[in-house]
């Protein structure tokens, strides 16, 4: 028998074990449950649905930006962002599923890289009122942007110029320094200047997006999209590369608008005042080739007189670049391209963003162009680069959406480039009816003069434009990073100026003003430096297709190659194109180019009898090469000095 004391020692254990029973229970009941850990085959099954979705919501998606961009109006706009809210939450809700997947341990190469590359959400990590607010700001500027319009110089009552095409043809014809100088000033005025306080906000919003990206910032994310940890170094090296170069033809080309302007508005050792070039940026210099081609006695190869002659129109022209790709063995555009794309400026007064774009639906059928092209040869040149945009987009369609893209932006850019350097030599102009033949071909020396002509033509577009290219995306991701404040925006900008391109202000800027932003592709949200790449690898993709189109045997020349109607050129650059994003950028340059890396040494090798003959040109005239400071981005400091001497003088 238990005695009484027994019986309660039994009686009050039992309670501990039944309270403790009763705690681990409330302890398994808070623990979390372990997550599952989803296989490769999961994985599959989930990324092939989550193409399928991200195509329809992506498609509907462009299709607004599509009729915002070809027709600016409120409904259009409003429509385009819900669409855009719609397609960020969808990519937003399915990152958040799909970050569950152990992809980083994945065997499946392919399937890896789907997985890392749709990892990185971008502004879709934004709350929805973010995302709302980032994509009204960005429309808001480029509405500003293509809506601005400048009075005449001589009548200042017409103050109904558009950018395109009246502001661009008077840069390009006008030679009044003081009328170009009014022109620079007030599409400035009426376009940057209006969106400085909203550019901050947009600044705040993509550093904020990149954050939520595990990036440290918007420039971080930006050169993250390259997968090369040294990228901004080997751009750096490439500058280093290309300076010498450059510096011979700025100093060639100063000298020329000092004889046509004078002393007092071109200085002998200074920048060159940015408004003379014939562009709104300076970025490109081609429209004042007519006062200082080397030779001007030679043929010309601008064949601008004869398209309009021989009647061409902008579907001709398209026409044309397309008959090249066709010649290479590579796709014809679909019926629908013709069908949907805007080639030409609606003539219904309609606003509408006239920057040339190539457009992708993500449906794999969908293309389009949008260009309000003149004709010209410049913009045959821009039509061949819009078709190599859309020649990608049929190349890599079969591709799952997450690699319908370039092997890195740079790339996509390159594409029509790299046949724009084929359709531009006189040879090929010759063989299409657009250049006639030279009385004068079989003289040596006429012949190596009309080289040095139509290379200086090439440069004055292709040279001049790399610092140009370099300098816009070093101003934004000093801005991202928090180097350049809002208080420097304008004034660090002008520095590079200085720096790189060897260009000044017309007249004093300040703080006030804000220049980059009268850029497109700055208040557009578009990164640059892809086109300073493109400007690069085009002349490496060029060597390698002429060599696959046995051009360059004998030690031909690199600039007189012509790929047209060579298949093994295009069968190449195919199957560069057709790889998309599923490779990382070094193995689709290794296919057409055998090389891993960036290179500027046959951009080089393209220019070197230009290059040569600038040296001796600027040799014999005594020309400085470089260019002394500027000073015209300094005079607020000189200003807030003389008004803190008054303030002193007043107390």
């Amino acid at each position: 028998m238990m005695t009484g004391a027994f019986r309660y020692l039994v009686f009050a254990l039992a309670i501990v074990l039944v309270r403790c029973a009763s705690l681990e229970t409330e302890k398994l009941d808070q623990i979390e449950p372990i997550p599952k850990v989803y296989s490769e085959e999961e994985a599959v099954t989930f990324y092939n649905n989550f193409n399928e979705q991200i195509k329809v919501y992506c498609n509907r998606n462009s299709l607004a930006r599509w009729n915002y961009d070809s027709n600016i109006t409120d409904f259009n706009l409003q429509r385009k962002l819900e669409e855009g809210a719609a397609f960020a939450k969808f990519k937003k809700d399915s990152w958040q599923e799909l970050i569950k997947y152990p992809w980083k341990y994945f065997n499946d190469p392919e399937l890896k890289r789907k997985f890392k590359l749709s990892s990185v959400l971008g502004t879709a990590a934004l709350s929805e009122d973010d995302f709302k607010r980032l994509d009204t700001i960005i429309s808001d500027m480029k509405s500003t942007y293509s809506k601005a319009k400048i009075c005449s110089f001589q009548d200042s009552t017409k103050c109904d110029l558009n950018l395109e095409p009246e502001i661009t043809e008077l840069l390009k014809v006008s030679r009044n320094h003081e009328e170009l100088r009014h022109i620079w000033i007030e599409w400035r005025r009426n376009s940057g200047e209006k969106v400085k306080e909203t550019y901050k906000e947009y600044v705040t919003l993509k550093n904020k997006a990149a954050k939520l990206n595990d990036y440290a910032d918007n420039a971080a994310l930006w050169l993250g999209n390259y997968e090369t940890e040294d990228f901004r170094d080997q751009i750096s090296a490439l500058w280093v590369q290309l300076k010498p170069l450059y510096q011979q033809l700025h100093a060639y080309v100063r000298r020329h608008l000092r004889l046509k302007y004078g002393e007092e508005v071109v200085k002998a050792k200074g920048p060159i005042p940015a408004h003379l070039l014939g562009n709104m940026w300076a970025q490109t210099w081609g429209n004042i080739v007519d006062f200082m081609l080397p030779y001007p006695e030679r043929q010309s190869t601008d064949v601008t007189p004869n398209m309009i002659k021989q009647g061409y129109t902008p579907l001709k022209m398209f026409k044309l670049s397309e008959e090249f790709f066709v010649s290479l063995n590579l796709s014809a555009m679909p019926e629908s391209f013709w069908e949907k794309s805007i080639l030409e400026k609606p003539t219904d007064g309609r606003d509408m963003v006239c920057h040339a774009s190539a457009w992708d639906f993500c449906d794999s059928m969908d293309v389009r162009i949008k260009q309000c092209t003149v004709v010209n040869q410049k913009d045959l040149n821009t039509a061949h680069h819009e078709m190599g945009h859309v020649q990608y987009f049929l190349q890599y369609k079969h591709q799952p959406n997450i690699f319908q893209r370039g092997a890195n932006s740079g790339f996509h850019e390159a594409v029509g480039d790299v046949l724009a350097l084929s359709v531009s030599t006189p040879k090929h102009l010759r063989a299409i009816g657009l250049l006639e033949e030279s009385a004068s071909e079989a003289d040596k020396d006429a012949e190596r003069e009309a080289t040095i002509n139509y290379l200086f033509s090439i440069a004055l577009n292709k040279i001049a434009f790399l610092p140009f290219a370099y300098q816009m995306d070093l101003w934004r991701w000093d801005v991202f990073e928090g180097k350049t404040t809002p208080e420097n925006y304008n004034c660090h900008w002008w520095r590079l100026a200085e720096q790189f391109q060897g260009i000044e202000p017309p007249v004093d800027r300040s703080e006030e003003d804000f220049d980059v932003a009268s850029k497109y592709h700055i208040i557009a949200d578009v990164p640059y430096i892809r086109y300073f790449v493109s400007f690069v690898i085009q002349f490496q993709f060029h060597k390698g297709l002429c060599q696959a189109a046995g051009q360059l045997e004998n030690n031909a020349p690199l600039h007189e190659c012509d790929i047209y109607k060579s298949t093994k050129a295009g069968n190449l650059l195919g199957s560069m194109l057709q790889l998309g994003q599923s490779k990382p950028w070094p193995d689709a340059m290794e296919v057409i180019t055998g090389q891993r890396n960036m290179d500027a040494s046959a951009l080089r090798e393209y220019f070197a009898p230009l290059e040569d003959w600038l040296r001796a040109e600027n040799e014999r005239t005594g020309e400085f090469i470089g260019w002394e400071k500027s000073d015209k981005c300094e005079f607020l400091i000189v200003l807030i000095f003389q008004f803190g001497l008054c303030l002193i003088y007043l107390l």
